[in-house]
């Protein structure tokens, strides 16, 4: 097709996903901090960049609720309650829920496939290092293999809507979190690491034990946050 301009559109829509990735990471990283407020044009500047990408990337950031746009002083950094939380974990818990009558109902998608056991192999790996960041107490580490983690053990059910949906809620979950969690001095020992446990139990067809392995997670999440919001 004629007069598409492919290339150029292709490359802004590229540095677009690349600014709104790393102004996540900031965010979950602790370095733009909540409530902390800033402009198209100082980050324009940060990254090098023209207005536009940016501008695209600080929109989308807002659409996933981790910014406030206010139209004379730019944007801020959103800032999460326990109350916030709580409502993330029952939508998260709809969409796990409905995960695992998928498994009651069918089993996991292609158990018998080489393919389907190589990935379901790669998502218990993540489960692993995410184990191990998680009694180490790096959240930094944590948050990285707990994202790739439930990205990858969603996509096992074939559907792209849903994963996009639950990393999402993951994502704006972790920037919840983190907000309260960077206050803590040692989480040795205080971050939840049944990683392993839940994909051995998706694994071997047993959603009741995935149920409570979930439920078991949720509670404690929330007890932290609302013990560390309330100090």
């Amino acid at each position: 097709m004629a007069g598409t301009g492919g290339t150029g559109a292709v490359t802004r829509s590229t540095l677009r996903q690349q600014i709104a990735d790393a102004l996540r990471d900031e965010v979950l990283g602790g370095r733009l901090r909540p409530g902390q407020e800033f402009t198209v044009k100082e980050i324009a500047e940060q990254y090098g960049v023209s207005a536009t990408p940016v501008r695209e990337a600080l929109v989308d950031l807002s659409a996933q609720g981790l910014l406030d746009a206010d139209q004379h002083r730019g944007f801020r950094v959103h800032e999460y309650s326990a109350a916030d939380y709580r409502g993330m974990i029952e939508a998260r818990s709809l969409i796990t829920e409905g995960m695992f009558q998928n498994l009651v109902a069918t089993g996991m998608p292609q158990a018998d496939d080489p393919r389907a056991l190589a990935a379901l192999a790669g998502v218990r790996r993540r489960g692993e290092e995410a184990q191990r960041a998680a009694t180490a107490g790096d959240l930094n580490i944590l948050i990285g293999y707990d994202l790739r983690y439930w990205r990858e053990l969603s996509n096992l059910f074939g559907n792209t809507y849903l994963a996009d949906f639950l990393h999402r809620m993951r994502v704006q979950s972790w920037v919840c979190t983190v907000q309260h969690l960077r206050h803590v001095s040692d989480l040795r020992g205080q971050l939840w690491s049944g990683h392993t446990e839940l994909v051995d139990a998706l694994a071997r067809r047993d959603p009741d034990t995935a149920r409570a392995i979930v439920a078991a997670y949720n509670e404690h999440a929330l007890a932290l946050l609302e013990r560390l919001e309330a100090t």
